[in-house]
């Protein structure tokens, strides 16, 4: 291949001294870098300066990604400050912080790579370090990312301080998995830490580069055009594939890299590792029984370094493990266990690389391990997944015309000829071997032990970073390039019979290629809300910009949905727009579209929307609330009608007989509506809203309609947006003093739709109300702030409070310590079975529609599982809390002590619970409807589940 040719964009990249490659890895980060200015250049690997030990700073070629929250002694005596600190920081990170969090696992953020991919949480909340101690401060998976990168940023600017990074050509690696939003919040972290200019490359690609780097003599000798390259990278936190197709540029003859295919993105590496050989570990230590969680966190650490000594280079035979005193009931002094090398090599071999077939498929259970709230993969048998990932490429990026061609070959095409191996993983020998002997035994055959090409890698730890340098100095015309297309389809679903998409941008797209989908023009309604659903296809890479193809969700995986409102600028009133689509692959690699209308010059721009990375219905464009099916618009033009005749200006009918006329319209049960009838009646609702002013019984009927439309809040396209609409004619807004009640039980029905600064605005006056009467109890005078709300009388104020997982931990510990205070009072006599439920939900193991990481501490859990045993309600919302507070998760940050847990299966059995309570309890599972709707507070509308169960 030519080595002048230059990527896009290149012509800006010429101005800094330094271009500068940053892997910014789970378990470790590292930085290489080039000088320009140097003739011959080469890649250099940068020694980061960083704590080792208190008060003892070197510099190492790598820096773990591990962040570290100091004690105040720590703070104080200024142990871990660095060269460059003003001030003695309240944290550290690289190898004093991962060295010393393996004893303080509570103060100790790791693994924040993973968690920046994760959906089931907000990736944007302190939620990091994971159940952490109660005094220590916490981050934001962005956060925490930033701060790697802050430190490598000042270690940079500290060792050439006349050229700051942040004024360098910097280069970011990431999985080739990740999706857009994972970037997205890749490229926020390095704003966050200084880097507002940087450019991002997957890890695969960088791996390959440092290949060619150090090859640059005779990298033609040792890969032909027509050869198939596997990347196979698996680090500490996830696995990722790339095959990369060589052949011959047609203008200069030249041997040329394309990038052809990528993985599904796998949280699945050394660190499942590690757990496995810990809770191996664990049953060595205390047979059945469980550590708890802070030892188990330790034994965590310590069995990462079992890892890597007994898999690695001149391995001892067996090692002995010290696991110090937790102060447990159940353990009451140190523990120790011997592990040898041979029962780790079984367990994590046949565990992770087990020897299996080409065509064998991953399995889909849920993975065993929750103790970090990851989502780990399903199966961890990496060789499944590569196996699944060669065939399922096996024609991708060929350039025969037909399979039949391959059907005459001798070979299968989805073997590699040449395989590269990258990560931490394949520092054991052990592992790189059965790795390598698995995927030959594929496509050998009896009397031909065919292997592929292994490449050199000398540094796993460090050929990310040097890659990325060297891609640095491509993207300025040195180098060899590698054509890295898309190798995922993009697709927009569209409205018909069926579920249909639109593939927007094929696999073979490049960075920088446009795409105008011509053939396919799309009517849209302006100054209302839209939804664009979006997939993603890693098998079907061949579709053409414009191809219209049914929806598998066997080849399709469905993305955040793009919602939005398109409003033209000139007209306040609803106007159609005929509109084209367009879609631009950016060099970053993030898809951005646009919708260009066909007769007028006017275009709208859509983005992937980060915010929908805090919403748990991620694929809301895929619920079943839509597959529910729609109502006649003639039965809907007949409620219309009705609305009408309450709300409208000439009403002529009482609001008390809506609902029942509604369901006659209808012809069906109000709990039989699909929500797409819901949310048609939403709509004329707030069509009809000045209506609700005309009298408290007007106002209350409204309300109450408005919160069973639209509840729970989301699981249908737009949701976000109804439920805004409702915030804005509502909130604060109510025309009678008697609404107050029905307002509460509409926010406690949306509440799931409802943002955390709503869900505290709407808590604050109902907190005070609260903490007042506890106030009252206890004798002690009461502030004018609480109002005329009155806990005794209102249980709504009760009910709403449940539902609000949003709130901040602190608030929901304190007002479940006042229900906890309130719960024996006479006075709250009648409202104590509420309270039972509400604090159910305040401590609920699983969230009903909450991230995870609003999930309150267990002790606390334990602690109102007692209150509630001293007083219970009635039977059936009792037993439905306690299954909450004690449902089994298998992370054991989250459940309550074995032995608690036995206590509570038998009081439940006593009890005469449902069977199904009891085992929710023993052994964990999904709510069955009447549970859901215990949980929720009544029924749920069909098709809509709550989050733990979807």
């Amino acid at each position: 291949m030519s080595q002048g040719r230059s990527l896009p964009d290149a012509a800006d990249d010429s101005r800094s001294r330094f271009v500068v490659g940053i892997d910014l890895g789970t378990t470790n980060s590292a930085v290489a870098y080039v000088d320009a200015q140097q003739e011959r250049w080469s890649v250099a690997t940068l020694s980061i300066r960083q704590v080792v030990a208190p008060f003892h700073v070197e510099g190492r070629e790598l820096l773990p990604s591990f962040h570290y929250q100091a004690t105040p002694a720590e703070v104080s005596g200024g142990a871990m400050r660095l060269p460059w600190d003003q001030q003695a920081p309240a944290y550290a990170v690289g190898v004093f912080a991962r060295d010393d969090g393996t004893a303080n696992p509570g103060r100790l953020v790791a693994s924040a790579k993973s968690w920046l991919s994760h959906t089931g949480v907000d990736r944007t909340a302190e939620l990091l370090p994971w159940h952490g101690d109660a005094d220590v401060e916490r981050l934001s998976p962005v956060e925490a990312s930033s701060c790697y990168l802050r430190h490598i940023h000042e270690a940079w600017n500290a060792e050439f301080p006349g050229q700051p990074l942040a004024e360098q050509d910097v280069v970011i690696t990431l999985p080739a998995s990740f999706d857009e939003v994972a970037r997205q919040l890749t490229i926020e972290a390095a704003k966050r830490a200084g880097l507002p200019r940087i450019i991002l490359i997957e890890e695969p690609q960088a791996a390959f580069y440092a290949w060619v780097s150090r090859h640059s003599d005779d990298w033609q000798a040792k890969v032909q055009a027509g050869q198939k390259v596997l990347v196979c990278d698996i680090g500490g936190g996830t696995s990722d594939f790339t095959l990369i197709r060589a052949s011959t540029n047609a203008a200069t003859g030249d041997v040329q890299f394309n990038r052809i295919a990528v993985g599904e993105h796998l949280i699945l590496g050394g660190d499942n590792l590690d757990l496995t050989l810990a809770r191996h570990i664990e049953t060595k230590l205390v047979g059945d029984n469980r550590l708890p969680a802070h030892q188990w966190e330790v034994l965590v650490r310590t069995a990462r370094r079992v890892k890597e000594s007994l898999l690695g280079e001149n391995s001892p035979e067996t090692i002995t493990v010290n696991l110090p005193a937790g102060g447990s009931k159940l353990i009451g002094g140190g523990l120790q266990a011997t592990v040898t090398r041979s029962e780790v090599e079984e367990l994590l071999l046949e565990g992770f690389l087990p020897r299996v077939g080409l065509g064998d498929k991953p399995m889909r259970k849920q993975s065993a391990f929750q103790d970090f709230g990851l989502p780990y993969a399903a199966d961890p048998a990496m060789t499944r997944y590569l196996g699944t990932f060669l065939a399922a490429h096996r024609f991708t990026g060929d350039q025969a015309p037909t399979r039949d061609w391959h059907e005459k070959q001798q070979s299968d095409p989805a073997r590699p000829d040449v395989v590269l191996l990258n990560g931490g993983l394949f520092a054991s020998p052990a592992l790189r071997a059965r790795l390598l002997e698995v995927v030959a035994s594929w496509f050998s055959t009896e009397g031909d032990a065919w292997r592929p090409l292994l490449l050199d890698n000398p540094r796993w730890d460090l050929a990310v970073a040097q890659g990325a340098a060297y891609y640095g100095m491509v993207r300025r015309g040195q180098g060899v390039a590698i054509s890295a297309n898309l190798a995922r389809s993009y697709y927009v679903g569209v409205a018909g019979e069926r579920p249909r998409a639109v593939c927007l941008a094929p696999g073979s797209a490049v960075a920088g290629q446009d795409f105008e989908i011509e053939g396919l023009d799309l009517e849209v309604t302006l100054a209302e809300p839209v939804e664009f659903p979006l997939y993603v296809s890693s098998t079907r890479l061949v579709d053409p910009p414009g191809a219209i193809v049914e929806v598998n969700l066997d080849e399709l995986t469905p993305l955040p949905p793009i919602r939005t409102v398109l409003k033209s600028g000139r007209k306040k009133e609803h106007q159609q727009a005929k509109v084209r689509l367009h879609a631009h692959l950016s060099e970053i690699g993030v898809l951005e579209l646009s919708c260009r209308e066909i007769d007028a010059p006017r275009s709208w721009r859509l983005q992937f929307d980060i915010r929908s990375t805090t919403q748990t219905d991620v694929a809301a464009h895929d619920s079943a609330a839509e597959r529910e099916g729609f109502v006649d618009e003639s039965a809907l033009a007949a409620c219309r009608e009705r609305i009408e005749r309450v709300f409208g200006e000439s009403a002529t009918e009482p609001p008390r007989t809506l609902m029942p006329e509604l369901a006659q319209a209808l012809d069906m049960e109000r709990h039989a509506w699909p929500t797409s009838v819901l949310r048609r009646l939403w709509e004329m609702l707030l069509e009809f809203e000045s209506g609700r002013r005309r009298s408290a019984g007007h106002e209350a009927r409204w309300l109450n309609l408005v919160g069973y439309a639209l509840r729970p809040g989301y699981g249908f396209a737009v949701d976000d947006w109804r439920v805004a609409q409702t915030w804005r004619a509502v909130s604060g807004k109510a025309a009678f003093p008697a609404s107050h009640a029905e307002a509460l039980v509409l926010w406690r029905r949306i509440a799931g739709g409802l943002s955390r600064g709503q869900q505290l605005g709407l808590a604050e006056p109902l907190l005070a109300a609260v903490n007042a009467a506890r106030r009252r109890s206890e004798g002690r005078p009461v502030s004018s702030i609480a109002g005329g709300l009155d806990p005794a009388a209102s249980l709504e104020i009760w009910r709403l409070l449940g539902s609000l997982e949003l709130l901040p931990i602190e608030v929901k510990l304190q007002l479940g310590d006042d229900i906890v205070h309130l719960l024996p009072k006479r006075k709250l006599e009648k409202a104590r079975t509420t309270m039972i439920w509400t604090l159910g939900r305040l401590g609920q193991r699983v969230p009903l529609h909450g991230p995870l990481n609003t999930v309150l501490p267990v002790e606390y859990a334990e602690t109102w599982l007692e209150a509630i045993e001293r007083h219970p309600g009635d039977d059936l919302i009792s037993n439905v809390a306690i299954m909450q507070l004690a449902r089994r998760t298998d992370d054991r940050h989250r459940d309550v002590d074995d032995a608690l847990r036995d206590r509570i299966v038998k009081r439940l059995s006593l009890r005469g619970a449902a069977e199904h309570l009891i085992e929710l309890v023993r052994s964990g599972g999904s709510l069955d409807e009447r549970e859901r709707t215990e949980v929720y507070g009544e029924s749920m509308p069909i098709g809509l589940r709550c989050f733990s169960d979807a």
